[in-house]
Parts: C-alpha cells; sequence; structure tokens
C-alpha cells in the first residue's frame, strides 16, 4: 500500500504544480511582464517537454534502474522547480519550467514501472493502476489551492508556490528511497534508440512552438521561420514512424516505441489514447481559462478563484477513493463514456455562462463536473489500457499512455490560446481598435468573447472524446 501511495503522490506533485500555476497567471503576467500571447507557455513549457521525454526516460528506467531514475528525476525536478521561485523574467520562468518537466517525465515512467514490477497481474494491480492515473486531476484540482492560498497570503506572493511545490517534492523523494524497492535494471541489452527519440521531441517541439507562435509572429502564419518549422515538425514526425518500423522489423535495436501496441484491442486501444489526449486537455485549458475568466473579467482575487474551484478538490480526492474500491468491479468502457460527458458539460457551462448568475447556477457544476469527467476517463483508461496490453507491455502502455496525457495538455492550451487571439483580434478589428503589444488594452466585452469562444473549442476537445 506505501508503494501505490508513494506513486500517486508522485503523480500528483507533477499535475499540482501546473494548476497552481494557473490560478497565479495573472499575478505573474503583471510582476513579470509576459504578453498575452505568451502566457500559455507558462504551462504548455512544462507539459510539453514532460511529454516529449517520458517515453525515453521510460526506456532509461528499464535498463539503469527504475527506483534510481525516479529518485534522479525528483531531485532534479525539486531544483528547477525551486529555481523558478526566483525567476526575475518571463523567457527565464518559462525555460525554469521546461527543465522541471524533463524531471517530471523520469518520475512518471519510473513509477509506472515500478507499480508494474511490485503487482503482478491481479486485480491488485488493476486498483494500482487506476488509482495512479486518477492521481493526475486530482493533483491538479489540489493545485488550486496551493496556487490560491500561496499567491493570496505569502508574503512572497506567486514565487511561493514553487517553494511548497519543491517542498512536497522533496517528501517524495524522502517516500520514494524508503518504501520502492531497489530495481538494479532488468535488460541485457541497453542500447536506447536515439534517434527516435531525437526525432520525435523535436518534431512535438517544433510543432508546438509553431501552434504558440503562429498568431504572434511578425508576418503570422505567414512568417517564414514558421512554414520552414511546420514542415520540418511533419518530416521529423514521419521519420520517427518509418524508423520505428525499420527498428522493430529489421533491427535487434530496441525501439522507443513498439507501433503493434496500438493496434492491441482491434485498435481500441489506439482510441482510447485519444480520448485521453483530448480529455485531459480539455480539463486542464478548462480550468486555464475559468481562472482568467474569474480574476481578468470578474476581478476577484486569486483566493476568491480558489473557493470557486474547491468542489474540484472534494470530488476528485472522493472519486480517487471511490475508484480504489470499485475498480476491479466497473466497466472502463462506462467510465470513460461518462468521464466525457462530464468534462463537455464543464466547458458548455463555461462557454454560455450568463456573468450575472450566481456561482450555483454555472461555476459550481462545471467545477464538479470537469474533475469527475478527468478522473473517471483517467481511471477508466487505465483500466482498459491494462485489459488489452499484452503481459510484457504493461508498463510501455502505461508509458504512451501518460505521455498521451500529457501532450493534451500543453496541445489544447496552445489551440484555445489560438482560439482566444484570434477572436480577440478580429473583435477589436471590427470596433476599430488596436491590440497593443502587450495585449492588455482588451475591453471587458472582447475579453468575455474570447473566453467563450475559448471554451468552445475546450467543448469541442471533450465532445470529440
Amino acid at each position: 500500500m506505501s508503494i501505490i501511495i508513494c506513486a500517486v503522490l508522485a503523480m500528483m506533485m507533477n499535475s499540482s504544480s501546473i494548476q497552481a500555476l494557473v490560478i497565479a497567471i495573472p499575478s505573474m503576467q503583471q510582476e513579470l511582464n509576459i504578453n498575452s500571447a505568451s502566457l500559455q507557455w507558462l504551462v504548455t513549457a512544462y507539459a510539453l517537454t514532460s511529454g516529449c521525454f517520458l517515453l525515453l526516460f521510460g526506456r532509461l528506467a528499464d535498463i539503469f534502474g527504475r527506483k534510481l531514475v525516479f529518485l534522479l528525476g525528483t531531485v532534479w525536478w525539486v531544483a528547477f522547480t525551486l529555481g523558478c521561485g526566483f525567476a526575475k523574467t518571463g523567457i527565464g520562468i518559462i525555460m525554469l519550467r521546461a527543465l522541471s518537466g524533463m524531471g517530471g517525465a523520469a518520475v512518471v515512467p519510473s513509477a509506472v514501472g515500478i507499480l508494474a514490477h511490485t503487482f503482478p497481474p491481479s486485480q491488485a494491480r488493476t486498483v494500482a493502476f487506476a488509482t495512479f492515473q486518477a492521481g493526475a486531476p486530482t493533483g491538479g484540482a489540489l493545485g488550486s489551492i496551493i496556487g490560491g492560498l500561496t499567491t493570496q497570503y505569502a508574503p512572497v506572493g506567486w514565487r511561493a508556490i514553487f517553494f511548497v511545490s519543491a517542498g512536497i517534492g522533496a517528501v517524495v523523494f524522502v517516500l520514494g528511497l524508503l518504501v520502492f524497492p531497489n530495481h538494479p535494471g532488468h535488460y541485457e541489452d541497453k542500447r536506447v534508440d536515439w534517434l527516435g527519440a531525437f526525432c520525435i521531441t523535436a518534431s512535438l517541439i517544433f510543432l508546438m512552438f509553431c501552434l504558440g507562435q503562429g498568431e504572434v509572429a511578425p508576418q503570422g502564419w505567414k512568417t517564414p521561420y514558421i512554414i520552414a518549422l511546420l514542415i520540418l515538425s511533419g518530416v521529423l514526425f514521419s521519420t520517427f514512424i518509418a524508423w520505428e518500423h525499420y527498428v522493430e522489423t529489421r533491427l535487434t535495436l530496441p525501439p522507443l516505441v513498439r507501433l503493434n501496441i496500438f493496434k492491441r484491442g482491434n485498435g481500441k486501444l489506439a482510441a482510447i489514447l485519444l480520448v485521453a489526449f483530448l480529455i485531459m486537455g480539455a480539463f486542464t485549458s478548462w480550468q486555464y481559462w475559468a481562472t482568467l475568466y474569474y480574476q481578468d473579467y470578474k476581478q476577484f482575487e486569486p483566493i476568491e478563484t480558489t473557493v470557486r474551484f474547491i468542489p474540484m478538490q472534494i470530488v476528485g480526492i472522493s472519486i480517487n477513493v471511490v475508484f480504489a474500491l470499485i475498480a476491479a468491479h466497473v466497466s472502463g468502457h462506462l467510465l470513460i463514456v461518462l468521464g466525457c460527458i462530464g468534462t463537455a458539460i464543464a466547458c458548455l457551462l463555461f462557454a454560455i455562462i450568463d456573468t450575472n448568475a450566481i456561482y450555483w447556477a454555472y461555476g459550481f457544476p462545471a467545477a464538479v463536473l470537469d474533475v469527475f469527467g478527468a478522473d473517471t476517463t483517467m481511471g477508466g483508461g487505465a483500466l482498459f489500457v491494462a485489459k488489452v496490453a499484452l503481459l510484457e507491455e504493461q508498463s510501455l502502455a502505461g508509458g504512451v499512455f501518460n505521455t498521451i496525457i500529457t501532450l493534451g495538455t500543453s496541445f489544447t492550451t496552445t489551440v484555445t490560446t489560438i482560439v482566444y487571439d484570434t477572436s480577440v483580434r478580429q473583435q477589436m478589428s471590427a470596433q476599430g481598435l488596436m491590440l497593443n503589444a502587450e495585449g492588455s488594452n482588451v475591453p471587458l466585452d472582447v475579453q468575455l468573447y474570447g473566453y467563450r469562444r475559448a471554451q468552445w473549442a475546450c467543448f469541442g476537445f471533450a465532445a470529440g472524446g
């Protein structure tokens, strides 16, 4: 049981740092003078590097020892998270967040591997994996409390988020050191598919950079370097697929990802991964835009915003506890369907929100349904993955699952930011207004229009799941 608790805390540590930051974004924007178009990088930089390096670190954990990689990843995460608290510029904190994401990429697959090694195929493994995955949205919900309390009351403001998060990371390190079993690595073939790792990582980084900067580049999407990087991203991704197929069928080198894993369950595994990508992304993006709505449009203080997210913590923790008890007795498919519906309704409520309505009419049900949807989808997805993946693929399948949901967070936040920026520019142009370089002169009615359009995009992602 102590191993499951430590693994879940590691997952919560990873996701809570993202959501805690979301609450503080308006304060960070003002202090560090970050323009509106670059705000999303505070969230996506971490998720991007975490998602891109997760499979590579999963392979390194299998080779050199899962406990060792877990502990080293935690130390790396704590160091760069602590550094974020001392950042003086927007670029500086974004870079530090990207570096700390690499620590998260080492921690999560190592924990997955430890759970798979500790629990043989059984109901206990099913419960362990489902509880572990449900820790992601639960940690995200708890992160909003950390963000609100520290930003509002700590003497150093939002910087305390990173000091508290680093402290949590230190606790996870000590627990991992004490309770995780030693694992010296069990692969005789210690070669690493470095080419595959480079291609997929570079491809995703270039893609996300272009999505994030395409609207604000000098010539927009027609800017030469945006076009060049988009083409290069596509070439690298195609190279990755071709190379992994070649490695798997022609060489003795272990591939970074065995492509045939996506065919498990007659292709249903690939479908579940897509659903998880969309729902976890919609969950994170909903909270991102809800936070900006509360603090920038409604002019609420961080703690007032946090209070409105408290139902997420209560529901998230409750679902995690209940899930551990019923995981072996429920249909993963049913949970996934319910999760998609829940998150979609949450996004829809904020897309049509009446700004004069009381909190209980829109804010409360949206907060409950958003985390309900994410928790049930992640837990149900983990159950399904464990069911259809082969025994020897359990760790790999878990790693791919976590890679997908992490990249979903980065991708949907970036895309919804594009929707918001485009909507705002169109509305201001229609009103004969010009957006300044910082994006700080947006009228409230235009701001609301942009937030609603962004939430419609979130609804589209969730409904697509």
